[in-house]
């Protein structure tokens, strides 16, 4: 079982919550809400409530195997907190798969790891990416090494499969980035 975090704030999708909140949990892992303030009732855009579990300045990435980003106005709230920023980063150096929808790679962008990676998102900040070093491409869902993105709650299922993928299997290969030569062992024999 794997525990994975949501980092959420006021006018999320709820959608973009409620969806993979639920196929992580059916999946047999720990759901965790984490947020600026422990206990906080949070909103979303069409009237969902959440309460968040733990506070980000309690918690670090190497207490989750992933972190789930979801989008609407949360992104935009939580990139003005320095601790949710660093947490996002911390993510990122770890290799941990980071899951980021709709507005969600704002987190991307705050934390300086959108940087030479392909991803997508909800076209209205695309050039906030590109802005930020990212190659942005209109897709479905991206996996470019541990960061998966997607654009709309209409690739929610994509998005989740993509998640649950790289949870359960490791990391995707980085896009353009060089594969590793086939297995094929020198067969000289040592020198002395």
């Amino acid at each position: 079982m794997a525990r994975i975090a949501f980092i959420v704030a006021n006018d999320f999708e709820d959608s973009e919550f409620s969806v993979p909140y639920d196929k992580v949990r059916q999946a047999g892992h720990e759901a965790v809400i984490i947020g600026v303030e422990a206990g906080k009732s949070l909103k979303g855009k069409k009237g969902t409530e959440i309460k968040t579990e733990r506070a980000v300045k309690e918690v670090k990435a190497a207490d989750f195997h992933a972190l789930v980003i979801p989008g609407g106005y949360s992104p935009d709230h939580l990139r003005m907190d320095i601790g949710m920023v660093g947490f996002v980063r911390d993510f990122f150096k770890a290799d941990k798969p980071i899951a980021s929808v709709c507005h969600g790679p704002w987190m991307l962008v705050e934390a300086d790891i959108a940087d030479a990676h392909t991803v997508t998102s909800f076209p209205s900040i695309k050039t906030d990416l590109i802005n930020a070093g990212a190659r942005w491409v209109d897709r479905e869902v991206v996996e470019d090494g541990n960061i998966i993105t997607s654009r709309k709650p209409d690739d929610l299922e994509a998005f989740c499969a993509a998640l649950l993928r790289q949870v359960q299997n490791g990391i995707a290969p980085r896009i353009g980035a060089p594969q590793p030569p086939e297995a094929t062992a020198d067969r000289s024999p040592p020198m002395h």
